[in-house]
């Protein structure tokens, strides 16, 4: 896809400016896709306290007040780590859990047996890496890509090559890699097959799961 400034895409593999991004910008961080709004307008109350439920949410109520949530508002928060309904409910199904081995034990074994439309529903609710105002979850993860021009330009090339070719975002747990990273895994990715593709998209749905289940049950 030509691009008037310069940059080409050639077979989905980005051009010079990939390789062109500055060294400042090259600061690794936690970038991924976001999370599904599953409740727009809504509030649910952890530990006594209404949190917003109005797109994605970073509170980490911890996981006695996770246990201790009705099954609704523990599911909202799920979704709101993944939209996959089939994986939240599978996982809200199994409390209490007595510690938080046994959740990501739980969430990863449901993830591994989700249903068919579960991985398509997890990836729509992921924003475009790179994309601008993430909110949620999906600001503190991509905070690590910055907002150099270079570097935002080169990450849309990419995510576009990659869409034309998948048909879906592009997905990657990517805490502690900067964008150049990210954007060499993606050409690497590139040549997959779609149903390989996939399952390597779902792995990273699962690293990304496990993270934020761990932060949400820290606190």
């Amino acid at each position: 896809m030509p691009r008037g400034d310069g940059r080409t895409l050639i077979r989905g593999h980005l051009g010079p400016a990939a390789a062109a991004i500055p060294a400042a910008a090259m600061t690794p961080g936690a970038v991924s896709g976001g999370c599904a709004d599953t409740a727009r307008g809504r509030r649910v109350t952890v530990a006594g306290v209404q949190m917003a439920c109005a797109g994605e949410s970073c509170d980490m109520p911890g996981l006695a007040d996770l246990n201790a949530l009705p099954a609704r508002d523990f599911q909202e928060l799920l979704l709101r780590c993944c939209a996959a309904p089939g994986w939240a409910r599978q996982v809200t199904a199994g409390r209490p859990y007595a510690s938080v081995a046994d959740l990501l034990a739980a969430a990863d074994a449901a993830w591994a047996a989700r249903g068919p439309g579960d991985l398509d529903a997890a990836m729509a609710g992921h924003p475009r890496i790179g994309e601008r105002r993430p909110s949620g979850w999906s600001a503190a993860e991509q905070s690590g890509v910055g907002t150099d021009a270079a570097t935002v330009a080169a990450l849309a090339d990419g995510n576009a090559a990659y869409e034309q070719r998948f048909g879906h975002v592009f997905l990657i747990c990517a805490t502690g890699r900067g964008p150049a990273e990210i954007l060499a895994e993606l050409n690497r990715r590139m040549p997959n097959d779609p149903a390989t593709e996939r399952e390597v998209a779902a792995a990273e749905i699962g690293k990304i799961n496990e993270i934020r289940l761990r932060k949400l049950a820290a606190a």
